[in-house]
C-alpha cells in the first residue's frame, strides 16, 4: 500500500509518500522560516498563504521525485489539528479535493499521534504499550500509549509548551526566532550550573508541565543588566537544562507509575541533541529504553502522516479541525 501524506497544522508543508509503512517513496518539506523571521514567531495568515502558494507546485514535485503519479497512491491522509486554523483548511482542502477527483480514501489524522507514529517507521521493532513524551512549540503530553489509537493522557502543560518557552527565551536573549536551535547552539560553550531556576511544584501526583516560570525568570534576570556574551552562553545552557530536567523529571516518572520499560519522544523540542542525550543516559540508568527519531523527524513533516495510514485508530473521512490557541507569535507574552 502507498500513501501520501499531508501536513500543514503550522508554518511548514510537508508532503511525502509511503509505502506500506517502512519505505519513504519520496519526501519534502517546504519551511517558512524567513517570511516569520522578522515577527518574531509565527504569524497565521502569513502562514496560510503561503501553504496556497506551495502545495500545488509541492505535490507535483513529490510526484516528480517518486517517478509516480496520483493514480498509484492507494490513501491519503491530512494533518486535521490541532494547529493553525488557516493552515489546516489549506491541507484538508487540498487532501480532500484529491480524494474526490482521483477517487482515493481520504484520513483525516491528529498532529501528536503522528508525531508519535513517526517512530514506527525509525524504529521497525518498537511495540506498544509504552509512555510517550510530545514536547513541540504548541503542546507537552505525556501519554501512556497502551495500543494502536487507545491512548491515556497523564500529564499537560499548565501555561507555555516548552518550545514557546525556548523561543521566547532566546527573544529575550536577542537571539533570532525560532529560538531552539539558536539556544542550543548558545548553550554549546555555556555553563549550565552558572544559573538555579526554581522546578515548578504540583500536587504529589500530578504528571503536569509549567514553562512560563522559568520564561519569567530569564525576563527578570536580563531586565535591568546588559549580559556579556559568556553570560549569555551560560544563561542559555541552564535554562536549556532545566527545561529538559523539568521534562524528563516527569516522564521517567509516569514509567515508574506505568510500569513501562519503554519511553518515545516526538515533537520538534526533541531535536534538541541535549536533551535527547540526556533522556538516553536516564534511560540507561532506569533500566528504561528511550526512542526517538533523527532531527529532521522531529520537526513537522508528511512522513509522520503517512505513516499514521498504516495502523488501527482512525476513520475515513473524519476532517473535524482541531484549532491549536496555544500557537502564537514569539513576540506575544
Amino acid at each position: 500500500m502507498i500513501a501520501l501524506g499531508i501536513e500543514t497544522s503550522c508554518d511548514d508543508t510537508g508532503l511525502a509518500l509511503v509505502e506500506d509503512g517502512r519505505k519513504v517513496l519520496a519526501a519534502l518539506v517546504k519551511r517558512q522560516i524567513l517570511e516569520h523571521r522578522k515577527f518574531g514567531g509565527v504569524v497565521p495568515e502569513i502562514a496560510s498563504r503561503k501553504h496556497l502558494e506551495i502545495i500545488n507546485a509541492g505535490l507535483e514535485e513529490l510526484l516528480d521525485k517518486a517517478g509516480m503519479s496520483m493514480d498509484e497512491v492507494d490513501r491519503i491522509g491530512v494533518t486535521r489539528g490541532p494547529g493553525l486554523m488557516g493552515s489546516l483548511l489549506v491541507g484538508v482542502t487540498a487532501g480532500r479535493t484529491l480524494g474526490l477527483i482521483y477517487g482515493k480514501p481520504v484520513y483525516g489524522i491528529n498532529h501528536l499521534d503522528s508525531h508519535i507514529y513517526v517512530n514506527f517507521i525509525i524504529h521497525p521493532g518498537l511495540r506498544p504499550p509504552f509512555m510517550s513524551l510530545v514536547a513541540s512549540g504548541g503542546h507537552c503530553e505525556l501519554f501512556y500509549f497502551r495500543d494502536y489509537g487507545k491512548y491515556e493522557l497523564l500529564g499537560s502543560t499548565a501555561d507555555d509548551a516548552p518550545g514557546e518557552a525556548f523561543d521566547k527565551a532566546a527573544k529575550l536573549l536577542g537571539l533570532p526566532y525560532p529560538g531552539g536551535p539558536e539556544i542550543e547552539k548558545l548553550a554549546r560553550r555555556g555553563n549550565p550550573e552558572a544559573f538555579a531556576f526554581t522546578i515548578p511544584r504540583f500536587k504529589e501526583k500530578s504528571l503536569n508541565f509549567s514553562f512560563s516560570g522559568i520564561k519569567t525568570s530569564v525576563a527578570c534576570l536580563v531586565k535591568d543588566k546588559r549580559f556579556t556574551l559568556s553570560e549569555k552562553r551560560d544563561l542559555a545552557a541552564s535554562f536549556q537544562r532545566s527545561v529538559i530536567r523539568m521534562l524528563a523529571a516527569n516522564a521517567f516518572r509516569g514509567c515508574e507509575i506505568k510500569k513501562s520499560d519503554r519511553l518515545v519522544l516526538a515533537g520538534g523540542v526533541v531535536s534538541n541533541r541535549v536533551l535527547a542525550e540526556h533522556f538516553r543516559r536516564e534511560g540507561e540508568r532506569r533500566g528504561v529504553s528511550v526512542f526517538y527519531p533523527p532531527r529532521e523527524l522531529c520537526m513537522d513533516n508528511g512522513i509522520m502522516t503517512a505513516e499514521r495510514l498504516f495502523f488501527p485508530g482512525i476513520r475515513k473521512g473524519d476532517f473535524r479541525i482541531e484549532p491549536d490557541l496555544m500557537i502564537a507569535p514569539a513576540g506575544n507574552g
